[in-house]
C-alpha cells in the first residue's frame, strides 16, 4: 500500500512541474498578409502613353511600375471585374450554381451599350451568363446576375462596394455592376483595378476558362423560337499576345479606353492595368510594353510550405504534443537579378506553449532571407486545439498511470 502512494505522489509532482511553464511572447512581428506592396515609382522604366496605368506581379501583390495608379477615373466595362468577383463568391459559397438558370428582366433587357441582346424572359444558365460578360462584355448579362445574387442592381451595387472596401480599394466607388454609367460618383484607380483582378485571378483561377475564349456561340431561346448568337472577345490581346490569359476590357466616352489585361510566362502571373488611354490600339500597345517589362525583370521564389511540420511541447494538458501548420506558401518576387538559390528559412515556433490552445492562433513564423536580409515571413498556426487540463483530468491521468504500472509489474 505504501509503494502505491508513493508511486501517485511521484506522478501528482510531475504534473505540477509540467503546469509551472509560461509561455513566452515572441520578439517577432506579425506578418501582414494579402497588402499590395509598392516598389519604386519608376515611370521611365517602360514607354506607356496612357495617363494611368500598374504594373503588378500577382502571386506577391508587388507593383513593378506606377503611373498615377492612384488617379480616381471612370473605369468603363472593367467595372464588370467586380460583378465577376461577386459571382465566384456566390458560387464558392454554394449561393449559386453553374447550371442555374437566371431570367433576363425588361430592365436587365434595357441596357445600351456592349450587349449579347437578352429578351425579357430569357433564361439563361449561370455560366452562360458568366461567359457572356467575360468574353462579350454585355451590360444586359450582367444585369441579369446582379438581379438574380441580390434581387437588384442597387443591392448587388452595395456588395460591391463592400466587397472593395474589404480588399482596401479606399479610392473605389460603384454605382453600376456594369460601368455604363457616366455619374461622376462612379469611379476606381488603376491600382485598386489592381487589387481586384488579382483578388479575383488568384482566387479563382477557373476565370481563365473563359476570360480566353475567344469566340463562342449561345443559344437564345425566346417566344419567337431558338437562335445563336456568337460571342466575340473584346480582348484583342488574345490574338496579338500570346502569353494572354484575360481579362477584361472597358470604354466609354466618359472613361475613354481602358485594360486590365494578365498574363503568365514561365510561372509568373502579371496583371497590367491601362486607363483612359486615348484609343483602343494604345490601350493594347501599352499592356504589352508593361507585360514584356515585368517579365523580363521578374523572377519569382515560391515555397508551397506543404511539408509536415513537428509536433511542439505542451503543458498544462493531458497531451504532451500539439500540431502545428504554416499558414500558408510564401511567394518573394525579385527584380534585382539576386540568385533565389540563395534564400534561407528559419522556423521560430514559441518555446512554451501552455494550453489552452486553439487551432488557428499563431504558434511561431518561418522567416525568409536572403543574402543576410529578411525578405518575409509566414505563420505558422496551431493546428488543433488543446484544452487546459482540469483536476479531475489529472487525477484520471494519474489512475491510468498507476494502472499500466500495475499491468507491466
Amino acid at each position: 500500500m505504501n509503494r502505491i502512494k508513493r508511486d501517485i505522489v511521484t506522478v501528482l509532482l510531475a504534473s505540477l512541474l509540467i503546469c509551472s511553464s509560461v509561455l513566452p511572447v515572441l520578439a517577432v512581428e506579425e506578418q501582414k498578409t494579402g497588402v499590395v506592396q509598392d516598389t519604386n515609382d519608376n515611370t521611365s522604366a517602360v514607354e506607356v502613353s496612357a495617363p494611368s496605368a500598374i504594373l503588378m506581379e500577382a502571386s506577391t501583390g508587388q507593383i513593378i511600375y506606377n503611373k498615377n495608379a492612384t488617379e480616381k477615373r471612370s473605369p468603363a466595362s472593367i467595372t464588370k471585374i467586380m460583378t465577376l468577383l461577386l459571382i465566384f463568391d456566390c458560387l464558392e459559397n454554394g449561393k449559386i450554381q453553374l447550371h442555374d438558370e437566371a431570367v433576363t428582366s425588361a430592365y436587365a433587357k434595357s441596357m445600351g451599350g456592349s450587349q449579347v441582346f437578352l429578351e425579357e424572359g430569357e433564361k439563361q444558365t449561370v455560366e452562360t451568363l458568366i461567359k457572356c460578360i467575360t468574353v462579350a462584355s454585355g451590360n444586359d448579362a450582367s444585369v441579369t446576375m446582379a438581379e438574380y445574387i441580390a434581387g437588384s442592381e442597387s443591392e448587388f451595387v452595395k456588395m460591391m462596394n463592400d466587397r472593395a472596401m474589404e480588399l482596401g480599394m479606399t479610392d473605389t466607388h460603384f454605382e453600376d455592376c456594369s460601368g455604363l454609367t457616366n455619374s461622376d460618383n462612379h469611379y476606381t484607380t488603376a491600382k485598386d483595378v489592381a487589387i481586384m483582378s488579382r483578388e479575383l485571378i488568384t482566387k479563382y483561377p477557373e476565370i481563365y476558362n473563359y476570360t480566353s475564349i475567344w469566340m463562342e456561340d449561345i443559344t437564345h431561346v425566346t417566344n419567337r423560337g431558338s437562335s445563336l448568337f456568337t460571342l466575340s472577345s473584346t480582348n484583342k490581346l488574345l490574338k496579338q499576345y500570346p502569353y494572354t490569359t484575360g481579362l477584361k476590357t472597358g470604354s466609354t466616352d466618359k472613361a475613354k479606353y481602358c485594360l486590365s489585361a494578365t498574363a503568365r510566362k514561365d510561372n509568373i502571373d502579371m496583371i497590367a492595368v491601362v486607363m483612359a488611354a486615348p484609343d483602343y490600339k494604345v490601350r493594347f500597345q501599352d499592356a504589352i510594353n508593361l507585360l514584356n517589362y515585368g517579365f523580363s525583370v521578374s523572377a519569382v521564389f515560391e515555397d508551397a510550405n506543404i511539408e509536415e511540420l513537428e509536433k511542439q511541447p505542451v503543458s498544462e494538458s493531458i497531451v504532451s504534443e500539439v500540431a502545428v501548420e504554416y499558414e500558408g506558401p510564401f511567394c518573394y518576387l525579385d527584380t534585382s537579378g539576386s540568385n533565389l538559390s540563395q534564400i534561407q528559412k528559419k522556423l521560430i515556433i514559441n518555446e512554451n506553449i501552455t494550453a489552452p490552445v486553439n487551432k488557428g492562433e499563431k504558434a511561431g513564423e518561418a522567416v525568409y532571407t536572403l543574402n543576410g536580409k529578411e525578405i518575409g515571413r509566414v505563420s505558422i498556426l496551431f493546428a488543433e486545439s488543446i484544452a487546459k487540463a482540469t483536476y479531475k483530468d489529472y487525477v484520471k491521468k494519474v489512475f491510468m498511470t498507476y494502472l499500466l504500472h500495475k499491468a507491466s509489474s
